[in-house]
């Protein structure tokens, strides 16, 4: 299971990996935040985490990307706020241990 999220964050995401401590975790580089993946101690952790949102300048070009590296998306990208510098668009997607993520972009309005 470490293997295949590793991969999916990795090849997928492609968020540089710092480094792996066989064979419970794994640690990336994700701007400059380590994140940690790990697999769970006790039955008390085994389920989804929390929503992890990337930012990125273009979400229809991150999304693409992203689906033709094999991510699944549960939706497409859409607005789910307008502000009045900005609209907030977002578009969530599964990991390969079905823990939801999201993509976000701030765009001007038209």
């Amino acid at each position: 299971m470490l293997d295949r999220a590793v991969a999916f964050y990795r090849d997928v995401l492609g968020l540089r990996l710092l480094f792996v401590v066989p064979p419970k975790m794994a640690f990336f580089d994700c701007g400059g935040v380590r994140f940690m993946l790990s697999l769970p101690e006790t039955a008390e952790f085994d389920h989804p985490s929390s929503v992890l949102y990337f930012k990125v300048d273009d979400i229809q070009q991150a999304h693409d990307v992203l689906k033709s590296r094999g991510a699944e998306f549960v939706d497409a990208p859409h607005v789910v706020a307008k502000m009045s510098a900005f609209e907030l668009w977002m578009c969530f997607f599964r990991d390969t241990e079905s823990n939801l993520l999201a993509l976000m972009c701030e765009r001007k309005p038209a």
